[in-house]
Parts: structure tokens; sequence; C-alpha cells
């Protein structure tokens, strides 16, 4: 049996932590005092490129490496700060010579190259709204984001615009100028588009930053509902103060750190914490050029000598399927926190790192919404697996009841379930949804944020995720989340992992349907489902246990890899499916 806790001593940790007492940090947390560790522009005001690169480049790390770019060809570039800041500044004047500024809306598609970084940086630099997109993404994603968005100026590949682009171009009708990366190094040559590589071969090295404040908007970030259009939500200069926050505190980055962040820039999490906050801490980050393969994620581990991984629970689960023999052909000298996010990570996952990478996993929770981590497994505490951790210094979070005439009620008993709210205040919050007014005034009542998650708060201060609102099952009056169910299930040795739903039962109102892959070495069959069945029953109770298991070869996941339980769901009740632009090709 599993112990409840992994506990952790300041001892046993490699490097001293930046938060090693949560409780006395959080008593006298200010933003206004982090905020002083940041440089702001000459003169007043924020931007975040400067304080990622710039402001480095003009001080002691001016020639660290900022960034080491692993090409799938399997050459390896160093770009230090200074060299980001003069080629960041030669897309900033690019993009002055063609008449994008202050306020219009530039987009990147591209794979994970120095390009992306540089359109990203000197997006900011000009004061342009920058919205990376998934390269992955189709031809109509690609046009109705960049339509929604009211898109001036699009970065992208020769290849992509060939492939993606091309077709829709007429569905795009705010687009100026389409910039082309080579895919071979040879000045591109599409009709109606321009060649980055020559425009930036002209450009000069110099560029002062456009004055930006706080609450200048910054970044467009697209996240779909369960119908409708995505939505896009839009965030501020003043963001930077949370992503340099909690890149301190939550993911514990110190100077000296070889930082992999796996989320691809086209996600939030690619963008917040695979661009911005490494940056912001002057560290080296690994960018991965190549698709996703058990062995060579354990190499780049192995031979960059990775001191902090950032990575999704979905990666983490596929590292379990390929078995902890192929793990044990490498070593990780240099490992000293792992972290995930992007849905919520089952305690056996948790697990599975300390026997595996010797750390354990921590979880850590936030939304496209909150443009940075609120709730976090931090680097000292100890871990409960399974649950989301604490409320980061500077975060307030509760639980929530809505009542029928709109108001809510914090509900302060242990472990009662309802929705996670958090209390107005961190710099990252949203401004608004692109264009959707109302939606964003029903994201909250009063001071309160509401997330839409439902949770509960045990008597220790952990936070534990239940399900989004839409998801949870209501089953004999019991509140079931999905979960629960899921991870059970997960410590079962044939399961790599489970999507759990609820189906309409005249009797009891909903009863619990499981979707189950399996690992390696296990096939399905009516004897593996009746020994589920019985594992869960057992582990469960019968309330809760699913009482119907399916067996599928791969479970349907969006491209930033969260299980996306509404789509069996749909498909079992013959529902709409509603937006499919997220979801992985194939599933």
């Amino acid at each position: 049996m599993r112990a409840a806790y992994i506990a952790k001593t300041l001892a046993a940790l490699r490097v001293p932590p930046n938060l090693a007492d949560e409780a006395a940090l959080r008593r006298q947390f200010s933003w206004d005092t982090e905020r002083r560790e940041l440089a702001g522009l000459p003169g007043g005001g924020l931007n975040i490129a400067h304080e990622a690169v710039d402001r480095h480049a003009q001080g002691e790390r001016r020639e660290h490496t900022a960034l080491r770019l692993l090409a799938a060809d399997g050459s390896r570039h160093d770009f230090s700060y200074e060299q980001l800041r003069r080629l960041s500044n030669r897309f900033a004047n690019v993009l002055t010579g063609l008449g994008i500024g202050r306020g219009d809306r530039l987009f990147v598609l591209c794979g994970r190259r120095l390009e992306l970084y540089l359109a990203v940086l000197g997006g900011f630099k000009i004061g342009a709204v920058v919205s990376p997109l998934f390269s992955a993404f189709g031809p109509e994603p690609i046009a109705t984001r960049i339509r929604l968005g009211q898109g001036k100026i699009l970065v992208t590949t020769e290849s992509l615009f060939r492939r993606k682009v091309a077709s829709v171009v007429a569905d795009m009708p705010s687009l100026r100028h389409t910039l082309l990366i080579g895919d071979d190094g040879h000045p591109t040559d599409a009709p109606g588009t321009l060649d980055l590589a020559g425009l930036m071969a002209d450009a000069v090295d110099d560029f002062d930053i456009i004055p930006t404040t706080d609450d200048d908007p910054a970044l467009l970030h697209f996240t779909s509902g369960t119908t409708g259009t995505p939505k896009g939500a839009l965030h501020v200069h003043g963001a930077v103060l949370t992503h340099y926050v909690t890149g301190k505190y939550a993911l514990d980055l110190h100077p000296q750190d070889i930082y992999w962040c796996t989320a691809d820039p086209g996600w939030v999490t690619g963008t917040s914490y695979g661009i911005i906050a490494p940056l912001l801490h002057g560290v080296t980050s690994v960018v991965d050029a190549a698709e996703f393969d058990a062995e060579h994620w354990y190499r780049i581990l192995q031979d960059e000598r990775v001191s902090i991984w950032y990575t999704a629970p979905t990666a983490i689960r596929m590292l379990m399927k390929a078995g902890p023999e192929l793990a044990r052909r490498y070593c990780f000298p240099s490992l000293r926190f792992v972290a995930s996010v992007g849905e919520p990570l089952n305690p056996e996952a948790v697990w599975w790192g300390a026997d595996v990478l010797g750390l354990p996993v921590h979880d850590n929770w936030w939304q496209t919404e909150t443009g940075g981590i609120m709730i976090a497994n931090t680097v000292a505490m100890p871990i409960k697996p399974g649950s989301m951790g604490k409320p980061l210094p500077g975060v307030e979070a509760c639980i929530v009841r809505r009542n029928a005439d709109g108001s809510v009620a914090v509900l302060h008993e242990p472990d009662t379930v309802g929705e996670l709210a958090l209390k107005r205040g961190w710099p990252s919050m949203f401004r608004g949804y692109l264009g959707q007014e109302e939606r964003y005034r029903k994201c909250f009542s009063g001071e309160l944020y509401l997330t839409g998650d439902l949770a509960r708060c045990d008597a220790d201060g952990y936070y534990w995720f239940v399900g989004r609102v839409d998801d949870v099952i209501k089953s004999s009056g019991h509140l079931i989340g999905p979960f629960e169910v899921e991870s059970a299930l997960m410590e079962h040795p044939a399961v790599a992992e489970a999507a759990v739903i609820g189906m309409p039962d005249e009797t009891v109102g909903e009863v619990v349907k499981a979707f189950v892959s399996l690992k390696r070495g296990f096939e399905a069959s009516d004897l593996l489902r009746a020994e589920l069945l019985g594992y869960a029953r057992k582990r469960l109770g019968a309330a809760v246990a699913p009482k119907e298991i399916a067996f599928s070869s791969a479970l349907p996941r969006t491209r930033s890899g969260k299980i996306m339980r509404r789509l069996p769901k749909a498909r079992e009740l013959g529902l709409p499916e509603g937006d499919l632009s997220t979801l992985e090709d194939g599933a």
C-alpha cells in the first residue's frame, strides 16, 4: 500500500529552494515587493521582452546561453541572451517597416525553431498582440483563429503555408502580410508572401522598445469550449510578473539551471513556461524540434543535463507505457525537479516518477484564463499524490457553491466538493474573451473568478481536482469525479489510460462508463474487462465504480494532450461533438 505522503526534507534537496517555508512567505508576500525584482522599461512601464531578454543582455548574463535548439537532424545550436536581443530587435524592425505596430495582432504558426521565439519577442517589443498557433492545426482552425483575432500579419514556414494556409487566405480578410520561413534556407517564392530571411538580413540590430504598460495587451491565447467557436483569452504585459514569480516559486528556477519545457508554444504552457518564464530567470532553455519519442526524451534529459523538467501527464503516461527498463538505460544526475500540467496527474504517475526517475512528479494547476500557475506542489513541500497542491503565495483560492439567484457561497468545511474560485488580484488574470464580453462577465462573482472546475480542499490546505462542472457524474445523489475513477483504474497493471463519462440511467440518473487503453503486452478480453470491473469496485465501492468498460486503442485527446471526455460521451449518446479544432489527428 502506497503512503499518503511523499515527505521532503530541505537537507535532501540539491539546491536550496526559493520557497522553503510556504506559510512564512504567504504571510509576508506582496506583488509590489516581487515587482521590484524586475527592471521595468527605462522611463517606466513594463514589457515582457525587455524583462525576458534585454535586461539580461545588458548585464552579467549577456553571453549566457538562453536557448539551446535541438534540431530534427540532430544538430545543436546555442543562442546567448545578447544574440537573442539583437535578433529579436531585427524582427521588431521588420515589423515596423511593414507598418505593424502597437495593438496589431501577430500570429505565429511554425514548429519549435528560432524564428518562432524571435517573432514572439519581436512582437512584444513593438507592442503588438502575439498569438502563437499550434503547427499541427489544419486549415480551418488556423483561419478561424486568425479571423477571430483580426490578425494583420502571419509568420509561418513555406511548407505550412502551402499545405495549410494558402487554401484559406480568402477566409482571413484582415491579413495584410505573410512572412515565410524557408524550409531549406533558400528564399521563398510563394505568391503574395514575403521572405523573412531576406527581410531579417536587411534589418538593423538596434531597436528602442515601444513603451508599454502593465495593462497593454500582449498575448492572445485561444481555448476551445464544448460548443461553438474557440474563445480568445487576452493577456497583458503585466502578466510577466506572474510568470516571474511562478518560475521562482512553483518551478524553483535558479540561474544555473538547464530547463526543458516540452509543451509546444502554440499552447499557453509553451508560451508562458516554454518561452517567457525561463528567460525571465536567465536560465538556459532546451528546445527540441522533434516529436515525442520515449528514448529520445530520456537521451535529452541525460545528455543535456536537464535540471528542471516541465511536461504533461500524457507524456508521463506514454513514458510509463514504454516501461521502466527503457528509462534505466539512462541516468539523470542533474535532474532535481519534475513538474507536470495540462490535466490532473494520477497518483500512479507521481509514484512512477519517484520509482523510475528518482524524483516524484509534481502536479500543478492553472488555466489559459489564469495565465500562470495558481496551485502547485512545490519543490520543498510534502506531496499528497493525486493532489494539485496548495495555492502559491499571492493566490487566494476557495471552494464555492453557485446559488440559484446567481450569487455564490464560500464552502468552509474541509473536503466539501464545490467549484474552485480565485480572488482577483494576480497579475496574469485574463482581461477578456475576444468579442465575448458577456461570457467574460459570467466568469466572475464579485471579487471571485469562477474557474468551472470542481474541486475540494482538505484539512491540510491541499486542493484536489474532481472534474469540470460539465464532466461530473451524478448517480443516486453522489457526485462522482471522473478523475478519481480514472486514477483508480490506472493503478491496475494493464491500464495505460482511462476516460470516464456518465451515461443516462432511469433509476439512478447516471451510471459510470469507462473507456480504457491498455499497456503493451495486454490484450482486450471479456476476462480482463471483468477483472477491471471487480478491481475498480473493490477500490472505489459499488456506488462510484464503473458499471461498464470499453476498450479503446487510443483515447481522444486534444493536441495539447488533455483527454477529451466529452467526445466519447457525445458519440455514445448521438449528441453534437462541438468544437473539434483542437482534437488530435485520427482521434
